[in-house]
């Protein structure tokens, strides 16, 4: 047995000043870092989601409704797209992309970006390559013989929800560390962790956690 921590889209355009800030996206990403820094033992792989939007068509609206549509965000080598400073990437051991001709929520959906990537996004990475192995996050974990997964990261209600979702419809024993999630809206992260419990999903505190 084998267990990875999915960290997803903790991303600037997902934090204060971005286009799409939520209210604890600062605070979750210093808080998953704190996590991984007492915790990272308890996990064999830990692995990051990035929005990262080329023409993600009508995801984006210049009149959004914010549950189907969106304001443009993490578009393709912005700083917006970039991952927040406070998330220590030193523990990562594999980053997936998604979303860039579609919405893409989950991280199942994504594609594991290439080696040489900047994963900080201090510099400008590429598109990846034409010839890049399109590996999935599911085959990716496949591969590490991971059966567990804990997610965290932004948002609640949106990106967490459906990968955790995604998860447990794929097999993986699932939990959702909710402390260390943030939200875009207080009703809809209820629904979410509603529909998460319903699915099967363990909706729990990262203090619960053992070291």
């Amino acid at each position: 047995m084998a267990r990875a921590l999915l960290i997803v889209d903790v991303q600037n355009d997902f934090c204060r000043g971005g286009a799409l800030a939520t209210d604890r996206g600062d605070d979750v990403a210093a808080e998953i870092s704190a996590y991984l820094l007492t915790h990272h033992a308890a996990y064999d792989v830990v692995v990051t989601t990035q929005d990262w939007h080329i023409d993600p068509g009508t995801h984006f609206s210049e009149n959004p409704d914010f549950t189907n549509s969106w304001p443009v965000h993490c578009v393709a080598n912005s700083s917006g797209a970039a991952f927040h400073p406070d998330l220590d990437m030193d523990y990562v051991d594999a980053m997936f992309r998604k979303g860039e001709y579609e919405a893409a929520y989950s991280g199942f959906e994504g594609l594991l970006a290439p080696e040489d990537s900047v994963m900080t996004g201090e510099h400008e990475p590429g598109h990846m390559p034409e010839d890049t192995l399109k590996v999935s996050l599911d085959d990716w974990l496949q591969e590490q013989d991971v059966t567990d997964v804990d997610v965290v990261g932004i948002a609640t209600d949106y990106c967490v929800r459906a990968t955790a979702l995604d998860a447990a419809d794929a097999g993986y024993e699932t939990r959702v560390l909710v402390d260390l999630t943030s939200a875009v809206a207080d009703e809809t992260a209820e629904t979410a962790v509603a529909e998460l419990e319903d699915a099967g999903v363990q909706v729990i505190e990262s203090t619960s956690v053992g070291r």
